[in-house]
Formats: C-alpha cells, structure tokens, sequence
C-alpha cells in the first residue's frame, strides 16, 4: 500500500530535527524546500501505485513517495551506491532529516532498488519537466540563451575483439548448459567442457597478432578457424540440451524454464558473433548489420566522435541542453546514433515548448551546423546563431565567425562540456549500467534532476559576504 508521507512527527522528533539544522548543508536547504512540491510528490505516488494490480490498497506499506524521492536524489548527488546509500542514510543524521525518515526504518538496499526500477524512465521526464518549471517560476531560467551538446555514456563491457566475444558467449553458454543439468537431476548425455580448449586458443591468438607479415595473419586465422569450431560445438551442445529439456516431465521442465530461456536468448546472440567473426577474418567484411560488440549488452553501439585520446565510444548518445545557470532544460538518449545536424531544430523546439519562447543566442559545436539548421533557426525566431561552420571557404563566413557575439556564444557554448563533464563523474552517468532502453534513460534522467537541483541550490541560496 502506498502512502504520501510517514506519519506525524512526535515531538521530540521535532526537537531532534532542530538541533541537527545547523549541520545541513547550503544547498540542501533549498533543495528540500523544492521538494516540498505536490506535483513532484504525486508524480512519484502515481508511479508507486502502478508496481501491482492493488498497490494502493492492499498489502505492506510501501516507502512513502517522499522517502523514495529524496533518497534518490541524494543518492545522484553523492553518486552512491544503493549499498552506500543505506549504509549512510542509517548512520547519518543530517541525511536522516533531509530524506523525512526521522526515526523510522531505512529502507534496505534491495528496496531502493525496487524503488528506483518503479519509477520508471517517463516519471523521471515528468519529475525533470517540473523542475524546470520550478526553475523558471524562481526566475532563475528565462530562456533567453540555449546551448547543446552530445556526449557518449558508455556502457559496462570489455573493448571488444571477435575472439573475446566467442569467449565470454562459449563460457556463458557451457555455465547455463552445467545449471541446467544441475537442476534438471541430470540429463541423458553429459555436457561437455570445453572452456579449456577455448581458453588455448583466445591465447594462442593475442600471441599471432604479434607477429606481423603473411606468416602472422596464416597463424591468426588457423587459430580462429579452431576457436570458431569449437565455439559451433558448444552451439550445437546448447540445441541438444533444449531438445532434451522438452523430453523432461512437466514438473522438472517448468524448474528450468527461466534457464532454458537465457539460453536460447544466448545461442541466438553467440551464432550471431560467430557469423560475424567469419565474415570478418575469413572474408574482410566489417560492415554488418546487427553488429554485436557485446553478447551481455547487446544494445551497445559502436560510436565514433573522432576524439584523439579515444576514436570508438560504446554505448548510447545522449544530448543535454542548457539554458541560462547551467540548469538543464532537455535531455534525450537516443536508441540509434543520429547525426547532430538532425538535432538542433528538435532541440530548439523542445526549448520553445518547455520555456516558452525561442531563444536569442543559440550556441553548439561544428557537428551541429548546416545551412539548412542555420536558416531554419533563424526561421523560428533566433536572432544569433554561433555555430562555426569548419569547411567553409567564405570571406564573409569567416567575418561573420571574427564577430564578437559569435566569439561569445562560442565561449559560452564550451561551458555546456564542464556541465556533461560533472554529471558524467559526479552525478552517476559513468557507472551507468545499460538494461535495454529503460534503464539508461531512468538512470540518466536522475542525474540530470540531481544536477539541476545542486544549481538551483547555488542560485538561490543568499550569498554571504
């Protein structure tokens, strides 16, 4: 059963509250008079009601709305862990207070976990969407400015190589296939292991490519015709073992069923890997759709933003938005990379929607530019657009760039780095684990608000001198 708030609280509880005040520190004063809004409340009891069929009204009582909300938060602001964040909350008055949890129980790590996968990825847009307007409502944005940038959030996997992938699918799939057996009480034909023999060759191939010339790439592929055959084995162990589990009686199929699952899910990704690594190393193809860079996060794209330190990304684009006190005002993960010269005149269109006028100075990187984007800005309205243009061969271009406004734009525009920079390290989107769509766009969206309440934080706390 959910509920808005803990009860009311007794009067030493007021009392204690009082008396640990002073150690709060500046911005969470603001940010837990924010939080007193009902519409970000509600939104989060909506959420909370939706986990079950009767969660409003049967059952155990649920973490109040309140409690999961500002746990959350506090958590993206310290960029904890679920593990470190109940271990700090129970151990730490200032954190006890600022959460409304008081004398009342922590919820314990698995808890906040449910909590955090409830509150799915369209709350967290609802909840960012109200912040911004919390932001405007102080005076602290008035869209007057937008700055957009893109940045990589890189999902949790190994720098993939095809004879790694062939390792981590034949050892995934030959675990499975032992728990499988394990459960079952057995099955008509042992399962064989074959990791040793696998293990041999992913060596024997990281010391070929040592070797360079004609001879070194006879070595390499000889390896990988072997890693490959052996890999096709273990492919054919796992078809046999599915077959035999339908043989099974009901009872023992249905204890295995969730298993069975993982592991057809699993043969289909490695005989994709398979395919691949043959088209690649026997063939010299590079180019294949579905190209699967991790059999664990199948997901994960390949993205390449020329960085000189780091040319291969792998994970999701995402882009972040900014107005005026680095608050920012859109975010988006992207399930497929786009290019940035299709995003600024959406982004300009978000902006207008959430602020309510279009604003004056537009500033975003080269990828951004094309005339068509230029035009179509200052179609909707933008009297200064600063997007370099890098190829042009124009005079009057490379005068318009000398101006001063646009010399300004561009040095407002680097700013919008620093900003995905803090909540990439200090807000959580470094650990971000990547679960299909839901999970990133969930994870991402809670730092952002983390992000954005820090500076509302800032601009509204009185300065002393």
């Amino acid at each position: 059963m959910v509920k808005l708030r803990h009860e009311q609280r007794s009067l030493w509880e007021d009392l204690f509250a009082a008396e640990v005040a002073d150690l709060w520190e500046p911005w969470m004063r603001v940010v837990d008079e924010l939080l007193e809004d009902d519409e970000l409340l509600e939104t989060v009891f909506e959420a909370q009601g939706e986990r079950h069929l009767h969660s409003r009204t049967r059952g155990r009582k649920q973490t109040p709305a309140e409690v999961a909300l500002r746990m959350l938060i506090l958590k993206h602001v310290r960029n904890w862990s679920y593990e470190v964040l109940e271990r700090e909350v129970r151990a730490n008055v200032v954190y006890r207070s600022f959460s409304r949890i008081g004398m009342e129980k922590v919820p314990d790590e698995k808890t906040l976990i449910r909590l955090g996968q409830a509150i799915g990825p369209e709350t967290i847009r609802e909840l960012h969407d109200r912040v911004v307007v919390l932001a405007k409502q102080r005076g602290v944005i008035r869209g007057r400015k937008m700055r957009v940038d893109t940045t990589v959030v890189e999902t949790n996997i190994h720098y993939p190589t095809d004879s790694g992938l062939l390792n981590d699918g034949a050892r995934t799939l030959t675990r499975t296939m032992k728990k499988i057996v394990v459960k079952a009480g057995g099955l008509k034909k042992k399962v064989r292991n074959r990791m040793r023999s696998v293990t041999k060759r992913v060596i024997a191939i990281g010391h070929a490519l040592r070797h360079k010339g004609v001879e070194g790439e006879e070595k390499r592929k000889r390896e990988y015709r072997q890693l490959v055959r052996l890999t096709r084995q273990i492919l054919n162990d796992s078809q046999r073992v599915l077959k035999e589990v339908e043989t099974l009686p009901p009872r023992q199929r249905s204890e295995v069923q969730g298993l069975c699952e993982h592991l057809q899910t699993m043969s289909d990704r490695v005989g994709q890997v398979v395919r691949q690594t043959r088209a690649r190393i026997f063939k010299g193809v590079t180019q294949l759709p579905g190209k699967l860079v991790s059999v664990f996060e199948p997901h994960t794209e390949i993205i390449r933003k020329d960085k000189a330190g780091k040319p291969n990304e792998f994970g999701k684009l995402v882009q972040v938005q900014e107005a005026e006190n680095q608050i920012i005002t859109h975010y988006e993960v992207y399930d497929q990379r786009p290019s940035d010269q299709r995003l600024l005149l959406p982004a300009l269109d978000a902006h207008q929607r959430k602020l309510g006028r279009v604003p004056r100075l537009v500033a975003a990187d080269a990828g951004y530019y094309s005339h068509a984007n230029e035009e179509g800005a200052h179609a909707m309205g933008v009297k200064q657009v600063s997007i370099p243009n890098r190829n042009t061969r124009s005079q009057a271009r490379r005068q318009l760039e000398k101006q001063r406004w646009f010399k300004q734009g561009q040095k407002w525009r680097t700013g919008c780095e620093g900003r995905i920079s803090v909540v990439k390290r200090r807000h959580g989107l470094e650990r971000c684990r990547y679960r299909g769509g839901d999970g990133m766009r969930r994870w991402v969206g809670l730092g952002v608000i983390a992000d954005n309440l820090i500076n509302l934080g800032r601009c509204l706390t009185p300065q002393t001198a």
